[in-house]
């Protein structure tokens, strides 16, 4: 895949923060939705690319919900236990690799992502 053309490194940072804010979901409840937010609505304006990239990483963590919220609905039939562990491990490493590839540049898209904000 061939890199994007960032102006200057502190879009890169900010794409990448988009991305890593979202572990804060770790700790602070609901985190992993404002991190997000509070990064792409401070630059989105600024830089176009942190635009695009927070609203990938807002709709991932958004759909990551949704699925969390179906899943422990399903623990009621056992199954849900398992899908909750496989959608946290997916999200946890999926935030990584984004937060990665946006560092280096290169574009990424979130696997089995709804496009809930456009």
């Amino acid at each position: 895949m061939e890199k994007i053309n960032y102006t200057s490194s502190d879009e890169r940072n900010f794409s990448m923060l988009c991305h890593l804010s979202a572990l804060s979901g770790l700790i602070i409840p609901f985190g992993h939705i404002i991190g997000p937010l509070v990064f792409w609505l401070l630059k989105k304006d600024e830089y176009p690319e942190v635009d695009r990239q927070g609203k990938d990483a807002l709709n991932f963590q958004l759909s990551l919900t949704i699925y969390a919220i179906v899943a422990g609905m399903l623990v009621i039939i056992l199954v849900g236990f398992v899908l909750l562990g496989a959608i946290f491990l997916f999200g946890l490493i999926m935030t990584i690799i984004a937060s990665v590839k946006s560092s280096n540049g290169e574009p990424f898209e979130y696997p089995l992502s709804l496009k809930l904000i456009s």
